[in-house]
């Protein structure tokens, strides 16, 4: 069996080793064995095959205990508070007497700085070689162990500088990160601010445009006020005249009606011996006759709102309708009629490049007709969605249309104040009536095609005679007139308007 020892070498100091005899062995200080040499030395003790050598002595189990003492709980308890009470005092004692130690850091020697940098590098043949080499020296006294010295504390400062250069590297690239990322929101919010600059110009922009077109308008209705003005005044000054004649009128047609009365009071007395009582009844029932028809020529007039000097008669006027009459669209009611689940879409037509304000159809054929903002009429064929025809001639837009009975003429109204008659056969317009002050809204011809009829927003009525071009205006609405239409008799014409009212007229 080889074992290792440790024996005594040459340069040993004596303050480092105790010698008791020549034979004794050595003792090592362990205070300063980085100072003393050593080397390993191989042996061989043969083994001792019979145990003769070694002398066991038995121990008995009893000497543990102590056989005087009680094992009750109150010893038991009574024990531990003396132990604890000798551990306080034991443990007041030592911190009382010892005292505190300080700790300093010693340099590193080189012979092991150069063992430790072996180890970190994994040289262990290179290890291996200076351990030999060194100890070889040491045995042979040529290296003195405690005049090695000590690694300069330049190197160990160079390690912290290198590590605190590695700890600023990684500082420094997280604060490159972080510079990197703070000059991409930089970049994002340059462009955001940008955009939002550019836009506010454009909304600068836009303000500014409309701040100079209301000025623009301000000034175009600036030019207007004085127009308005003059209208106003010459349409008080109409209104007080027409009061004023109509005022001598029911003087003059009372006196008149007195007259009338007093004749034929005078006649009757003076022909009542000769007639009998049957002559009497019927020269009553002519008297209230003519009474009636008075009163009717009256009443017509009041609501026309004319005088029988302001109107004379036309050669070419057309008599006034009667006022019943056969409705022309009777004798199509079976044919025509459907039921409602029967009504489907069979076409959309994209007509006008504005909206459309009115439509018509033809009263004979499959043809519609749409008027628009874009102030063109259009006529399509029902329900092929095929354009037949286009007018323009409007200088704003069309808001109204209508045909004639016969189907061969149409007429629509515009913004433009005025009425425009169109002939298909023709294919051009015909006649223009310009006598309203404001747009015209809506059109309606009778159902015998002589007369037509106009609604504006000059609160006025007219009527139209077509073949003389007169016209009959009509006491109409205290506000615009939206709507007028003749029914299917010709016996009654509506209008509505502005002011929520619907008035009827026969």
């Amino acid at each position: 069996m080889a074992t290792m020892t440790a024996t005594n070498v040459r340069d040993v100091g004596p303050k480092d080793i105790q010698t008791f005899n020549n034979n004794a062995p050595t003792r090592i200080d362990l205070g300063n064995i980085a100072d003393v040499p050593y080397y390993v030395e191989k042996r061989y003790v043969r083994a001792v095959d019979n145990g003769d050598e070694f002398q066991y002595e038995e121990v008995p189990v009893e000497e543990f205990y102590d056989d005087d003492k009680e094992d009750t709980l109150d010893a038991l308890i009574r024990n531990v508070k003396d132990q604890q009470r000798e551990s306080q005092v034991v443990t007041t004692s030592a911190s009382a007497t010892v005292p505190r130690g300080s700790l300093t850091t010693q340099p590193e020697a080189v012979d092991d700085f150069v063992r430790n940098f072996l180890v970190r590098m994994s040289m262990k043949k290179t290890m291996q070689q200076f351990q030999i080499e060194w100890h070889n020296l040491s045995s042979a006294g040529r290296i003195k162990t405690n005049e090695c010295g000590y690694l300069p504390d330049v190197v160990k400062h160079n390690e912290e500088l290198s590590e605190k250069m590695r700890l600023l590297e990684s500082e420094v690239d997280r604060y490159r990160k972080s510079a990197e990322k703070a000059r991409e929101e930089f970049v994002k919010m340059k462009k955001e601010r940008d955009y939002h600059r550019q836009h506010h110009n454009r909304i600068a922009q836009e303000k500014n445009n409309l701040v100079t077109f209301v000025k623009r308008l301000k000034s175009h209705l600036s030019t207007f006020e004085p127009q308005l003005d003059e209208l106003k005044s010459k349409y008080d000054g109409a209104m007080r005249e027409k009061m004023v004649y109509k005022l001598e009128k029911e003087k003059l047609q009372n006196e008149l009606n007195a007259l009338k009365l007093g004749s034929s009071t005078t006649l009757q007395n003076s022909t009542e011996g000769e007639s009998g009582p049957t002559q009497i009844k019927l020269r009553e029932l002519r008297l209230k006759e003519e009474k009636k028809k008075q009163a009717m020529t009256n009443e017509q007039r009041r609501l026309t709102g004319s005088t029988d000097s302001t109107h004379e008669s036309n050669p070419r006027d057309s008599d006034f309708p009667m006022d019943t009459g056969n409705n022309p669209y009777l004798n199509r009611f079976a044919e025509d009629a459907f039921h409602r689940s029967t009504l489907t879409l069979a076409k959309e037509i994209e007509a006008h490049d504005g909206p459309i304000s009115c439509a018509a159809i033809h009263p004979r054929k499959h043809v519609a007709v749409t008027v628009s903002d874009d102030r063109s009429w259009k006529m399509w064929a029902i329900p092929e969605g095929d354009m037949i025809m286009k007018g323009e001639g409007h200088s704003d837009w069309v808001s109204g249309i209508d045909f004639h009975p016969s189907g061969n003429k149409m007429a629509t109204c515009s913004g433009d104040t005025t009425i425009k008659i169109w002939d298909f056969s023709q294919k051009k317009c015909v006649h223009t009536f310009t006598n309203h002050l404001l747009p015209a809204n809506s059109v309606s011809f009778h159902p015998t095609g002589q007369l037509l009829t106009a609604a504006s927003s000059d609160r006025t009525i007219k009527l139209y005679n077509i073949a003389s071009e007169q016209l009959i205006p009509l006491s109409s609405h205290h506000d615009e007139v939206q709507y007028v239409k003749f029914d299917l008799k010709g016996q009654y014409m509506i209008s509505t308007g502005r002011d929520r009212t619907l008035r009827v007229w026969s």
